[in-house]
């Protein structure tokens, strides 16, 4: 058994998110990532994908979740979503509510290769605003 140390909660670089948000690394081991994620009012990820995809696990608040052209789905806590390698989507809380998720992911198949590749923002028309 190994005692993994605990790492300080770190602010999500405004270059990955809109709004504020933080997170706590759970776990990264060799294969499995696990970050709890907590998101303001209306803070969301940019538009990201993942080599391995990614599952998420809402613990709390309610929040969005969009793959690129596809259905906005909202999250409430006990929802979990799962978001296949390759594809662009992004997630985050909705306007109004604070929303915490366990993110989870595997690590890239080759040591060096990126796990979560990150794009644009959302524009204003691409975040639904008062939705919820």
């Amino acid at each position: 058994m190994e005692m993994i140390p605990k790492t300080p909660t770190a602010k999500g670089p405004a270059e990955w998110f809109s709004g504020d948000v933080y997170f706590d690394v759970i776990a990264r081991g060799e294969h499995m990532r696990v970050n709890i994620v907590r998101f303001t009012p209306g803070a969301h990820t940019a538009w990201h994908r993942h080599a391995n995809g990614q599952t998420l696990h809402v613990t709390e608040g309610v929040g969005y979740v969009q793959s690129r052209d596809g259905e906005l789905v909202e999250l409430h806590p006990g929802d979990t979503s799962y978001t296949p390698p390759g594809e662009w989507h992004w997630h985050g809380a909705a306007p109004g509510h604070f929303m915490s998720h366990l993110a989870m992911w595997e690590a890239a198949d080759d040591p060096a290769g990126v796990e979560t590749e990150w794009g644009a923002h959302l524009t204003d028309d691409e975040y639904p605003g008062d939705a919820a």
